[in-house]
């Protein structure tokens, strides 16, 4: 599984609907839909259920929805310490 990945699952879970997410990512629907499918199919599970309303995370996806967070949280604070100056810390 892609970062990328990661970041759009957060988006789909936050926005409640892939049209929604896909706009706030600058992407098309189709695309991010056949992206969460393939993150699903990866992992052998449905992360969200689907209807003509949107989508609702899974007690699953809720787990999951936590460790990416953190995940990308992570990758944004190695990306700041790498963006210091030599010697300084992050706080």
């Amino acid at each position: 599984m892609s970062l990328v990945q990661l970041e759009y699952f957060v988006a789909i879970a936050e926005e409640g609907n892939i049209g929604r997410a896909a706009k706030r990512l600058h992407i098309s629907q189709p695309p991010l839909s056949r992206q969460l499918r393939s993150v699903e199919a990866e992992r052998g599970t449905e992360l969200f259920t689907r209807s003509t309303r949107g989508v609702k995370l899974l007690p699953r996806g809720k787990q999951f929805l936590e460790h990416a967070r953190r995940i990308l949280a992570s990758v944004e604070e190695a990306k700041r310490c790498l963006s210091l100056p030599s010697g300084a810390t992050s706080s």
